[in-house]
């Protein structure tokens, strides 16, 4: 049985235009073999949001243990609240005990009245809203960055062609691909990256992976 395409676009038609237009890309792919990244589905904007927020400078151990914390919490206020209306039934004492510091209690809040108002959309509605929409939307949301929206788009969304440039590992492993002397900056990623659209987001992936 062929596998379920868990994305909006071909994999297959994705590397067949990165082969196509970038032939030290290429080689890479060649490399690392199939695409295989698998978007991490979230029920929510609210639950990908919190879990990046959670995360923020903290080892993966760690923020995954406050993470089940605050979720049991969370769920434990009833099954039939979403989860950014059992928010507002926890106490600040309790989300603290629960592992949340001050900022990022401070900034689940504020996720939670960005959830209301509708600054951050539903899931179902973020699928129709054009990357730089959701990203100015979503970066209005105190402690999230356009780097934290990048991955969401990627990772959570499945978004075809992000680039996301903020990132150390990508700054990295585009040096060492192209054998740049010095650091790259954003703007000369960008400049590269036209031949990678519509597949940025792919094309990310592989340069995550030379990194391995």
């Amino acid at each position: 049985m062929k596998k379920r395409n868990p994305f909006a676009f071909d994999p297959e038609e994705a590397l067949r235009h990165l082969r196509a237009g970038d032939p030290l890309l290429a080689a890479l792919i060649d490399r690392h073999g199939p695409f295989a990244m698998e978007p991490t589905r979230a029920k929510s904007l609210f639950e990908a949001l919190l879990r990046s927020i959670v995360y923020q400078q903290l080892h993966g151990k760690a923020a995954a243990s406050i993470l089940a914390r605050v979720l049991a919490r969370l769920k434990a206020r009833g099954r039939s609240l979403q989860l950014h209306e059992a928010i507002a039934q926890c106490s600040d004492e309790e989300l603290r005990q629960a592992g949340l510091s001050r900022n990022k209690l401070l900034a689940v809040r504020d996720l939670h009245a960005k959830c209301l108002d509708g600054t951050v959309p539903t899931l179902r509605e973020a699928r129709e809203i054009a990357d730089e929409e959701l990203i100015a939307r979503l970066t209005q949301v105190r402690g999230i960055g356009p780097w934290t929206v990048h991955m969401l788009l990627i990772f959570h969304l499945g978004r075809p062609d992000i680039l996301p440039t903020g990132d150390f590992a990508i700054r990295l492993a585009f040096k060492n691909l192209y054998g740049k002397r010095r650091d790259p900056t954003p703007a000369m990623i960008i400049k590269h990256a036209r031949r990678w659209q519509p597949y940025s987001s792919v094309a990310s992936w592989y340069l995550w992976r030379s990194l391995d």
